[in-house]
């Protein structure tokens, strides 16, 4: 258990531009919670728009907040009712937790629930801290051969599975990935291993496009400064067909224009990335085609199938990590991800671990 003399240091968000450490309370879990040392804990793009901007959407931050939500961590006390989790189980967290069994939950699609608790979305507070009770029903176990970095990995793993599970990525699909990032590049590792035959990934990015080579694509396309039919277009040359499936992870208008055009007809476009509330698309293209335009919202029921891919070593995210920072040195962490340094940098909040 956590000493008296430990503190709880926290990465938080005031307001727009404001970002503090803070030493916070150590947490007293309730009868269905487990508190948890954490120990690696992922930077994403969404922590960082929350400290420039102060909102994302309709999620505004009103009052402190602490960050993150891609995180793994040690048992270290549970609650009475707790019978899953014993202290000194390393763990991967689901930051979704619903807080009633709704019509989504009994469905099976508890992500859509109005009401859930989401780590570091207003007003909930996330993980970027050294001790964090959560709901044990989504702390997941993880085996001794998956280390806490792919542990909290999981978090965009799981964006992935969820997108390729929506899509129908099956075996021999053509799939097309709009953008290289963190997202792009998980949802380009989930598609091979779910059986897709060809990707090919688009980004601006000649770096990362580099990544995505080196983690499985059989084809990367560096868009300059061609239309998106231009872009469709290469994308057809390259497969030599058009794509069954696209999986836009950008959120940028022409990207989502160019992946209406190069999906084939009666196949499905998938919306991952998140931008500006209006775009202009061309619908009627995809209608008149029977291009099915689908939405994820993050992700439901994707822990367990993630730690048995990563257990079974047949999908490898070790490579997106390319930079970690002691959870002291956090300011620097986040500058270095809004300057779009790297791929994936993780923070380690455990001083006495700074290993993966």
């Amino acid at each position: 258990m956590a000493s008296p003399k430990e503190t709880n240091l926290s990465v938080v968000v005031h307001k727009a531009g404001d970002l503090r450490l803070e030493n916070r309370p150590i947490p007293e879990p309730g009868p269905n919670e487990v508190l948890l040392k954490m120990h690696s804990v992922g930077i994403c793009g969404s922590d960082v728009h929350y400290w420039q901007h102060g909102r994302i959407g309709d999620f505004v931050v009103k009052n402190p907040m602490v960050l993150g939500h891609e995180a793994s961590g040690t048992v270290v006390k549970v609650g009475s009712s707790v019978t899953n989790l014993k202290k000194g189980d390393r763990v991967a967290i689901e930051p979704g937790v619903p807080r009633e069994t709704d019509e989504f939950c009994k469905t099976g699609r508890y992500n859509l629930s109005p009401t859930i608790f989401f780590c570091a979305t207003p007003p909930d507070d996330g993980n970027l801290c050294r001790y964090y009770k959560h709901n044990a029903n989504f702390c997941y176990k993880l085996p001794d051969n998956v280390t806490f970095e792919e542990g909290a990995l999981i978090e965009p793993l799981s964006v992935g599975i969820h997108a390729c599970r929506r899509a129908g990525v099956t075996l021999g699909s053509k799939v097309f990935v709009c953008g290289a990032g963190p997202i792009g590049l998980v949802t380009l590792l989930i598609a091979k291993v779910m059986g897709a035959s060809h990707v090919v990934i688009s980004d601006l990015s000649a770096p990362r496009l580099e990544k995505a080579k080196e983690i499985g694509a059989d084809f990367t396309l560096q868009v300059k400064n061609e239309s998106p039919e231009e872009v469709a277009q290469m994308v057809k040359d390259l497969l030599g067909c058009m794509p069954h499936i696209t999986m836009e992870c950008t959120g940028a208008q022409a990207s989502i224009q160019a992946g209406i055009y190069a999906t084939r007809s009666g196949g499905t476009l998938v919306l991952v990335g998140l931008g500006p509330e209006m775009v202009m698309v061309p619908i009627v293209n995809a209608a008149v085609r029977e291009v099915d335009i689908r939405g994820i919202f993050r992700y439901c029921n994707t822990w367990p199938m993630a730690i048995s891919m990563l257990a079974s070593k047949k999908v490898n995210v070790q490579p997106l990590v390319t930079h970690r920072f002691p959870l002291e040195k956090a300011m620097e962490a986040f500058e270095a991800t809004r300057k779009g340094v790297g791929i994936k940098i993780m923070l380690k909040c455990d001083p006495n671990d700074p290993g993966p």
